[in-house]
């Protein structure tokens, strides 16, 4: 079974920067995909970034191209997403998610692609 946790969640400034964190086991296969959602507080889960773990290829939400990085380490157990100019907008929980396999264009930054989640970290910008 996949497990991912989330950390680094915390409260900063505007124009700051954060790093958040997962930590993934449980992959029986060299291939799958990780990424980054988040849900601010009456909207629907946002895909915000993710990675492919054989090519490293990204894919971003417009929302966030040129801020957010998404990372995953050598060893492909660890997922971070590196967080640049962070607005109020960016206020939300961020959830690490792990989907086995590939995935076909369009369904990456969605959530229902994915089946394993993490239980979330807070991020709160503030202006």
């Amino acid at each position: 079974q996949v497990q991912v946790v989330e950390s680094g969640g915390d409260s900063v400034q505007s124009g700051g920067s954060l790093t958040l964190s997962c930590a993934a086991s449980g992959f029986t296969s060299s291939q799958y995909y990780m990424a980054w959602f988040r849900q601010a507080p009456g909207k629907e889960r946002e895909g915000v970034a993710a990675i492919y773990s054989r090519s490293g290829t990204a894919h971003y939400a417009d929302s966030v191209k040129g801020r957010f990085t998404v990372v995953l380490d050598n060893a492909k157990t660890t997922l971070t997403l590196q967080m640049t100019k962070l607005e109020p907008e960016d206020t939300a929980i961020y959830y690490c998610a792990a989907a086995a396999g590939s995935m076909i264009v369009g369904t990456r930054l969605t959530a229902a692609g994915y089946k394993f989640w993490g239980q979330g970290t807070q991020v709160t910008v503030s202006s």
